[in-house]
C-alpha cells in the first residue's frame, strides 16, 4: 500500500449503473442522491460489452454525463475496470480462456468470473480495455479513485497453462523433485516422481501438502491478477487518486493480506441479514456463508477488512435492503442501515457504498435491493438513507485519524482455512466433513469477545511476525490465536517471546499441530507451547454432543503442578501477576459447555480453570493456565459455545467499554483514540425495546451537538446509534 484516499470524513454514496436504467432519469437520480447525502458513487465497473460493443471498437463516451453531473452536484466518482465480465464476442474468439473447474472441461458462459483471468489471450484484451477506459477518464476532476477487476479470487482454473506455471512454481521453489518427494512424503500411496513431467493433476489429489501448495500458488494468482492491473491504472491515474479493489473474503483465491499489498486502500463488500439478524439476543443461523447474521459477525467483517493492511478501508458494497434470492427478503426495520453503517465506521470503515442505487428490473439480482426499490420512487429506504447521510455530514472529519481501540488481539490463518476447507478436523451433523471448520473455530473465540464487549483487532501471521514480540506485549496484552494449524517453527517461537515478554496468550484446538506443509508435527502437542502452556495431548476426539463445563475447585487437588503459593501453578492473581486475568472468581455463564471437539489434556505444570464431567476416553481439563516468563499461557481444550465463550471472555477482559459505560444487555460501545483528541464511542441499541448507558466522562452527541455530563444515564430509543467525542468536564 502507498497511500489512503485523501478525503475528510466518511465518503457515502452508493453503485450507480445510469447504463440499466431508463433514459431521462440520470438527473432525477442524482438530485435524489444529493438529498440522501451523497458524496460518492461508483460507476463502470460490470459492463465491458458497453465499453467495447464489438472487438477493437471501443463507445468510451456514454459515461461523461454522468461524471458531468455527479461533478456538477459535489459528488465524487470511483470508476471500476470492467475485466471481471467479458464480453460475448471475446468469449466467441477465444473460448480458451474459459476456466476450466475439472482440467478439459471448460466453464460455460452466462454469469460472471468464468474465465482463467491468468490466461495471455484474456490479459492482451483486459489490458486493452483498461487502458482505453482510464486514459479517457484519468483527468476527469470527479474521479477521486479506481477500482480494479471487481472481487477477484472466484475461480481456481486448473487450465494447461495454469497448470503448466504451477510446476514450474514448484521447480522454483523446490528445486528437484527429490526434495519434493521429501517434503510432500511422496512414499506415501507410491506417489515417488522421478521427473516434473509425473506430477498429477489437482482433479483427484487427496494429498494434503500438493492441496496446500496449490492453494498457494492459486492465491498468487489473484494477487497478480490485481496488481498487474493497478500497474497499468497508475500509468494514468492522477497522484491524488487511489487504486483499490473490492475484497469478497470468501473468495477462494482470496489472501487478502497479500492482495491488498498493492493497492493504496483495502475496499470491500460486506453483506448481512437485517432484521433479527441485526437484533441482539435472536439466534438466527446463518443461511449462506458469503453473508453474515448477527451484530458481531458485522463487527468482525470490520475487524477482517481492517486487518487486511492495519489500516482504515473502504465498503464499496453493502446493503441498502434485502440481499440474495427473492426467496431471501429481509429488509430492515427502521434504524437498522444507521447503525450497521456506523459499526463499520466504528471498525475503520471511511467510506460507506450501497450496492446500489436502483433496483434491478433484470437479471440474477433483480431482488438486490437498492436505495430506490422497482418502482424507483423515493420511500422508506431512501429516507433511511438520507437521515444516515445527514449524521455521517454531522460526524464529518471528527473520525480522520480514528484508529479503533482493542482489547484484545486475534491470530488469522488463510493457510489454516485453506487446509481445512480439504482436511477439516470438525464434522458436520450427519458426520461428514465441515469445510467451514477454520470459520467456525476462529467465530466461537470472536463471537464470544465481541458480545461480552470486548474490542478486537485480528493480524494475519505474517503481520504478527513483522512486529517485535514484546511491543505487541506491550500494546495487546492479551493474544486469542484459535486455530493455527498451518504454523512455522519462527512463528511458535514469536508466540512464545510474547508471553514471555509478558502478554497473555490464548491457544485454542489445532494450533501447532502442523507445520507450514501442513505435516503433523511430531513433538508433543502443542508443538513448542506445551511448556511454556504446562499441557500436552496425544489423543483428541470429536463431541457429539455438547460437554458441559463447571469452575475447577481452587485447591491443590486441581492442579498437578508446583502449589506453591507464587509458583508457576499457582491460581492467578492479578495484584501479583499483572499478565493473569482478573483475580475476581471465574463467572461462568449458565450453559455454558463445549462442543465438536475436545482434547484430552495432560496437566503438568499448569492451573485448571475449567472441567467437564468425567468422560471415558479422559478429556476433563477444558481450560487451564500457566505463568510463563513475564506473562501466561492459556489453553483453550474446545470449542466454547456462546456461552462458554462470552465467560471466557470477561475472564480475559473484565473492563471494557461497555461496562465503562454501563450498558444495558442490548447495547454495544465500540470506541476509537485519535491522536492529539478526544476519543470516540459509537453507542448503538441492537433491540426493539429502550437500552441506557451512564456516560463514563463528559461527552459530546456529534449530531446534535449536546454535551452531557458524566454520570448522566441516557435512554436509548429501539434501533438507536450515536456518535459521541469525549470531552472535558468543564466543558459540560
Amino acid at each position: 500500500m502507498t497511500s489512503a484516499p485523501r478525503h475528510s470524513g466518511v465518503l457515502f454514496g452508493a453503485a450507480y449503473y445510469a447504463e440499466y436504467q431508463q433514459a431521462g432519469t440520470l438527473d432525477r437520480d442524482l438530485d435524489l442522491m444529493v438529498e440522501a447525502g451523497f458524496t460518492v458513487i461508483r460507476v463502470g465497473e460490470s459492463v465491458w460489452s458497453t465499453w467495447e460493443p464489438r472487438e477493437g471498437e471501443f463507445d468510451l463516451d456514454w459515461l461523461q454525463p454522468v461524471l458531468d453531473g455527479a461533478h456538477a452536484r459535489g459528488i465524487a466518482v470511483v470508476l471500476g475496470t470492467p475485466t471481471y465480465a467479458v464480453p460475448p464476442w471475446l468469449q466467441v474468439r477465444h473460448p480458451e480462456i474459459a476456466a476450466e473447474r475439472t482440467t478439459g472441461v471448460r466453464a460455460g458462459w452466462g454469469a460472471r468470473q468464468e474465465m482463467d483471468q491468468s490466461h495471455p489471450a484474456y490479459r492482451f484484451y483486459a489490458e486493452r480495455v483498461v487502458r482505453k477506459v482510464v486514459e479517457r477518464y484519468a483527468q476527469h476532476p470527479a474521479v477521486i479513485g479506481w477500482q480494479v477487476d471487481n472481487e477477484p479470487g472466484n475461480e481456481r482454473p486448473r487450465n494447461d497453462q495454469v497448470f503448466d506455471r504451477f510446476v514450474a512454481w514448484l521447480q522454483r521453489r523446490y528445486g528437484t523433485v527429490e526434495r519434493l518427494n521429501e517434503e510432500w512424503g511422496l512414499v506415501y500411496w507410491s506417489h515417488r516422481l522421478t521427473e516434473w513431467s509425473q506430477l498429477w493433476r489437482p482433479d483427484g489429489n487427496v494429498q494434503p501438502q500438493y492441496d496446500l501448495e496449490w492453494r498457494r500458488f492459486q492465491g498468487e494468482l489473484a494477487d497478480e491478477l490485481i496488481a498487474w492491473q493497478a500497474d497499468v491504472v497508475r500509468e494514468y491515474a492522477r497522484d491524488d487518486q487511489f487504486v483499490t479493489t473490492c475484497i469478497s473474503y470468501s473468495r477462494p483465491q482470496v489472501a487478502d493480506e497479500r492482495l491488498v499489498e498493492s493497492l493504496d486502500v483495502t475496499a470491500g463488500n460486506p453483506y448481512y441479514k437485517m432484521q433479527d439478524g441485526l437484533t441482539l439476543g435472536v439466534e438466527v443461523p446463518r443461511e449462506a456463508g458469503w453473508w453474515h447474521t448477527g451484530v458481531w459477525a458485522l463487527q468482525q467483517w470490520g475487524d477482517r477488512a481492517f486487518s487486511s493492511a492495519q489500516a482504515p478501508f473502504l465498503v464499496t458494497e453493502t446493503n441498502a435492503q434485502s440481499i440474495g434470492g427473492p426467496w431471501q427478503n429481509h429488509p430492515p426495520f427502521d434504524g437498522q442501515i444507521k447503525q450497521a453503517a456506523l459499526a463499520l465506521v466504528s471498525r475503520g470503515a471511511r467510506m460507506v457504498e450501497y450496492w446500489h442505487w436502483h433496483t434491478l428490473h433484470f437479471g440474477v439480482e433483480t431482488y438486490w435491493g437498492g436505495v430506490l426499490p422497482h418502482s424507483q420512487r423515493p420511500g422508506r429506504i431512501h429516507r433511511e438513507v438520507a437521515a444516515l447521510g445527514a449524521t455521517l455530514k454531522a460526524v464529518g472529519g471528527a473520525v480522520d485519524g480514528l484508529e479503533p481501540d482493542a482489547d484484545v488481539l486475534m491470530l488469522w490463518s488463510t493457510e489454516t482455512k485453506w487446509s481445512f476447507e480439504t482436511y477439516p478436523p470438525l464434522a458436520l451433523p450427519d458426520g461428514g466433513p465441515d469445510p467451514e471448520s477454520y470459520l467456525h473455530l476462529f467465530d466461537a473465540h470472536y463471537r464470544g469477545l465481541a458480545e461480552a464487549g470486548v474490542q478486537v483487532r485480528i493480524q494475519h501471521v505474517a503481520q504478527f511476525l513483522a512486529a517485535d514480540p514484546a511491543e505487541s506485549a506491550a500494546t495487546h496484552p492479551v493474544l486469542v490465536v484459535p486455530a493455527l494449524y498451518v504454523v512455522d517453527d519462527a512463528t511458535l517461537a514469536a508466540l512464545t517471546a510474547y508471553a514471555e515478554a509478558g502478554g497473555h496468550l490464548v491457544i485454542g484446538i489445532r494450533t501447532a499441530y502442523g507445520d507450514e506443509l501442513a505435516r503433523a508435527r511430531r513433538d508433543p502437542a502443542p508443538a513448542r507451547l506445551s511448556g511454556p502452556a504446562g499441557v500436552w495431548y496425544e489423543e483428541y476426539t470429536n463431541l457429539d454432543a455438547p460437554l458441559a463445563v463447571h469452575v475447577a475447585d481452587a485447591g491443590a487437588a486441581e492442579r498437578t503442578d508446583d502449589t506453591t503459593a507464587g509458583g508457576a501453578g499457582a491460581v492467578p492473581d492479578a495484584a501479583t501477576d499483572p499478565a493473569s486475568p482478573a483475580d475476581a472468581p471465574f463467572v461462568l455463564e449458565p450453559g455454558s459447555a463445549g462442543t465438536r471437539w475436545a482434547d484430552v489434556l495432560h496437566v503438568e505444570d499448569a492451573t485448571v480453570v475449567l472441567r467437564a464431567a468425567p468422560t471415558e476416553i479422559g478429556a476433563d481439563a477444558m481450560l487451564t493456565t500457566r505463568a510463563s516468563g513475564a506473562g501466561r499461557v492459556s489453553y483453550v481444550a474446545t470449542v466454547p459455545n456462546p456461552e462458554l465463550s462470552r465467560s471466557i471472555a470477561r475472564w480475559l477482559v473484565p473492563a471494557t467499554a461497555a461496562s465503562a459505560w454501563a450498558a444495558t444487555e442490548t447495547v454495544t460501545v465500540t470506541t476509537g483514540s485519535r491522536a492529539g483528541a478526544p476519543g470516540l464511542a459509537f453507542v448503538s441499541n441492537w433491540s426493539a425495546h429502550e437500552g441506557t448507558v451512564t456516560t463514563p466522562s463528559a461527552v459530546r452527541d456529534l449530531e446534535t451537538r449536546e454535551v452531557v455530563a458524566a454520570g448522566t444515564t441516557l435512554t436509548l430509543a429501539p434501533r438507536a446509534a450515536h456518535v459521541y467525542e469525549l470531552v472535558d468536564a468543564d466543558a459540560s
